[in-house]
């Protein structure tokens, strides 16, 4: 029974290293596409940049997964905050007042959820033999 089991957990790792992978080249590739058309346009937006720190962040996150084998809950929230701003940039004519604040109260809420985070994690750290 343990040799199944350590069987489907290696064919799992397999699998998950595997989807990481193709996480990593796709954001790697969509970054080359933004790149190529900030030449063809011949000028970079804040939007663009944006953009582009969003897929830093999902390289990052990729990369602390596959070294750590955990996923911080806080670069999610990162990213999420970073492509609220882009959204928020991007769409700035046509979001009316309402639409605004709410955008704005999102991204005040994750970054109180980071805090929280991050307090709990300095204030009660896990223990070194916890998975």
């Amino acid at each position: 029974m343990d040799k199944i089991k350590n069987s489907g957990h290696k064919a799992l790792v397999i699998v998950e290293d595997f989807g990481l992978l193709i996480i990593a080249l796709a954001t790697v590739i969509a970054m080359g596409f933004e790149i190529v058309a900030m030449f063809n346009a011949m000028k970079v937006t804040l939007a663009d940049l944006l953009l582009l720190f969003i897929y830093l962040e999902v390289l990052a996150m990729v990369g602390i997964y596959l070294k750590s084998g955990k996923l911080p809950v806080r670069i999610p929230l990162y990213i999420t905050i970073v492509a609220l701003a882009r959204y928020m940039i991007l769409d700035m004519k046509n979001l009316d007042t309402l639409r605004m604040l709410g955008l704005a109260g999102a991204v005040f809420i994750l970054a109180i959820s980071i805090l929280a985070i991050r307090y709990g994690h300095t204030t009660f750290p896990y223990d070194k033999d916890d998975s």
